[in-house]
């Protein structure tokens, strides 16, 4: 059973001796903050505790762990000592409040069940990866959980995606259907054990199974695992369920298996991420730096982008990156070690757009034609979620992507005097919840224009207020300023009061959010693709100077283009360049080469000639997409950002390039001479990775230039076009350490709800 055998000896006896009576005991109470339910916490501190022969008890509440331990007043300090400095590898303390409390002669130190007395806010841990002690467990023959899928510990294993609710007790999680055999319920109940108080423990006497399902057959057990790692290597698609939800999987290195999967899924040319089999095969796929290769094997496990060493046909199309991540359950180890290729496509099981797949009877039937088999486990998932995604950068490591191993983190400390609920942003939704003044952040939900993607939200706002017993009519519900967004409508039809909240000043307030800063003043650059204006209009270039706590005054911003066709011009590049392009003289025919613009081209300036359908922006995400046009991406898009990532491609790969000018007058970044020289560089066949850096170039000096003539201690940036890689690496270059970007929320709009909850936390009483 993997015990710890070294104390054993000592923590098993039943009963503790109590302390000499010529020693004066004195009692202390703990309350510890932080993620420390269901990482094996109190066990922790139960061991510690009767291995210092000290008596009391702990148990698990609304806000943490609650500790009353007694003793003489040495080992008293000891054992606080110990619990700040020695918990658990999962455990994460925020906050250790001691102080003194009455001896009450407790004859030991015991494991209380846990107590209810008002509304939770205890730290909800994230899904674990599987601990190098449980596989050693998966691979031992002689081991009684030799090859279980479902092997964990209090180290390792699911958590987010099996609670049911608060606090953590299996009773409450979606293993409390399979009841424990006599050898899981003994290590469950024994002191020395590593699976003591291990909520999901199982084995394959008394837990869940998986099996393979397909057309032909259902087989069970490690005869399906293995069946499913040969479906792999002849080229097969598979649907793998996992923690948060199902993945499409097949044979990275096949570009006719990859290329099938793309047909099905309706996903055209959206970079697909890829499992390693272990961090050498990882090592071969992608260049890893030290900071890379941290995030990789990092607790959370996410998807890391990194520059890739090798090809992989159809994998990444027209991308520097490749996103890689390793294996964190005991299924996917499984996999492997029965044969599966070293590198796998895995990616979220659905259609291009729509939700990942969670639920056994609906991945069934959305995934049918797409899928050639169903690798099924039979423990229910509680809430949908993906992998996340994160890069180390300049300004060290940032998560794109908020999902598993980080939702529903405490991101910040956001001090309010009520419950706070921020619906986020229609595009990579999340959603924000204080409690306590606590920032809980949601997993990724996705593009609220998308039907399954909207109900998901709903059921992460119920979740969450639910999940912490927060009434509705008590909340303060914030939104985004758009009149039109589907999540301000949802804001707007729930109970309690309402606030609107700029959606470029939200972006800006994650950034500090996170930093636990209310008061620095910061001139601060949210550049993205779209946000509603206070005028009314379509931003996404602006400047700011101010603080959390006083507000943030717009400063300086792009010169204002026209967007014909609206939300169309986001899809067709050629399109959007119309817009910018129209304010440019002497324009050379750009239906001819080099250009070869499309007819969308002149239908839109057809639209901005009669005035129908344009709109105003000040998007720097809209500028890249026009360059990208000049500089040769004429098509439609197949992803939003498509163009600017495709741009970016290309500029790493650029040489000998000055910056292009790009001035601020009179409070505005002028794109004219910009676009100009882009045109003339074009016109005279310059190479298009030289212009694409010069671009690249001449935007880090404009913001540089910019953020020198605004009064402020720090540069903030945050905003869409700040997952530019090639950006951060150029701005780093001019500001160094004075400029904060995001860390713990995504700089993209799944930030926003975090930005979105600061901003209203400032502005209460």
């Amino acid at each position: 059973g993997g015990r710890r055998r070294s104390d054993a000896g000592r923590l098993a006896r039943p009963r503790l001796h109590r302390q000499s009576h010529q020693v004066a005991l004195e009692a202390r109470r703990l309350a510890v903050r932080g993620v420390i339910q269901g990482v094996g916490f109190r066990p922790f501190v139960f061991r510690l505790a009767r291995s210092g022969n000290l008596a009391g008890w702990v148990l698990n509440g609304e806000r943490g762990v609650d500790i009353h331990v007694e003793g003489s007043a040495a080992a008293l300090a000891d054992f606080e000592q110990s619990v700040r400095g020695q918990a658990p590898p999962a455990a994460k303390i925020e906050s250790l409040e001691s102080r003194s409390a009455h001896v009450e002669g407790f004859p030991d130190f015991v494991i209380r069940e846990s107590e209810k007395r008002g509304l939770p806010s205890a730290r909800i841990s994230p899904d674990l990866p599987v601990c190098g002690t449980c596989l050693g467990e998966l691979f031992d023959p002689g081991d009684r959980r030799f090859s279980y899928p479902y092997v964990n510990c209090t180290d390792c294993g699911p958590r987010y995606s099996i609670i049911l609710a608060l606090p953590y007790d299996r009773p409450q999680t979606t293993m409390g259907a399979w009841a424990m055999c006599v050898q899981c319920r003994r290590e469950y109940q024994d002191s020395g054990d590593r699976r003591f108080h291990a909520q999901p423990t199982a084995c394959p006497k008394c837990g869940p199974a998986y099996f393979l399902r397909s057309a032909a057959s259902t087989i069970v057990g490690s005869a399906g695992i293995r069946e499913a790692a040969e479906l792999l290597r002849c080229g097969r698609i598979l649907a793998v369920k996992g923690l948060g939800g199902y993945h499409l999987a097949c044979d990275a290195r096949n570009a006719a298996a990859v290329a099938e999967m793309r047909s099905r899924k309706y996903r055209k040319e959206r970079p697909f991420a890829v499992m390693a089999r272990d961090l050498g095969a990882a090592r071969e796929l992608v260049q890893l730096d030290p900071p890379a290769e941290a995030l990789l094997t990092s607790a959370q496990r996410p998807i890391v982008l990194a520059p890739a060493r090798a090809r992989l046909d159809g994998v990444a199309p027209d991308n520097r990156e490749i996103g890689v991540m390793l294996p964190y359950t005991p299924l996917q180890h499984l996999l492997f070690a029965a044969g599966a290729p070293d590198v796998l496509v895995m990616t979220s099981a659905n259609r291009s757009s729509e939700p990942i797949a969670y639920r056994d009877e609906d991945a069934f039937e959305r995934l049918s034609g797409i899928a050639d088999a169903f690798l099924v486990g039979e423990r229910e998932i509680a809430r949908r979620i993906d992998d996340s995604v994160a890069r180390a950068g300049p300004y060290g490591p940032a998560v794109l992507r908020h999902a598993r191993g980080y939702a529903p983190g405490n991101v910040a400390q956001v001090p309010a005097s009520r419950p706070i609920l921020a619906v986020g942003a229609d595009l990579k939704n999340t959603i924000t919840l204080v409690v306590d003044g606590q920032a809980f952040v949601s997993q990724h939900i996705g593009d609220l224009d998308q039907f399954g993607a909207f109900e998901s939200f709903k059921e992460a706002v119920d979740d969450l207020c639910s999940m912490y017993e927060v009434r509705m009519e008590d909340l303060l519900v914030v939104h985004d300023a758009h009149p039109q967004y589907a999540s301000t409508e949802y804001a707007l039809s729930l109970p309690g009061d309402h606030l609107a909240v700029q959606h470029h000043r939200a972006h800006v307030a994650s950034v500090l959010a996170e930093r636990g800063d209310r008061q620095t003043r910061v001139a601060a650059v949210s550049f993205d693709g779209t946000g509603y204006g206070d005028d009314g209009t379509i931003w996404g270039g602006e400047f700011f100077v101010g603080n959390l706590a006083d507000g943030f005054v717009r400063a300086a911003h792009l010169r204002s283009a026209m967007l014909p066709g609206g939300d169309g011009a986001a899809r067709h590049p050629a399109q959007c360049a119309a817009g910018f392009l129209a304010q440019i003289s002497d324009l050379p025919d750009m239906a001819a080469g080099p250009f070869h613009f499309p007819r969308r081209y002149r239908d839109a300036h057809e639209l901005l000639r009669k005035g129908v359908r344009s709109f105003a922006t000040t998007s720097v995400g809209r500028l890249f997409d026009a360059v990208a046009a000049l500089v040769g991406f004429t098509r439609e898009i197949s992803f939003e950002g498509q163009a600017a990532m495709w741009l970016e491609h290309l500029a790493w790969s650029g040489a000998n390039a000055a910056p292009y000018p790009f001035p601020l007058r009179d409070g505005e970044l002028d794109f004219r001479p910009l676009l100009q020289a882009v045109i003339k560089d074009r016109l005279r066949e310059r190479a298009a990775a030289d212009i694409a850096l010069a671009f690249h170039l001449g935007v880090a000096k404009a913001v540089a230039r910019a953020c020198a003539t605004l009064p402020a201690q720090r540069i903030v940036l945050s905003g869409g076009v700040f997952q530019n890689a090639l950006l951060l690496e150029l701005l780093s270059a001019e500001f160094g350490d004075r400029a904060w970007i995001n860390h713990r929320v995504p700089p993209n709009d799944g930030g926003i709800s975090l930005g979105q909850a600061a901003i209203a936390a400032a502005l209460l009483p």
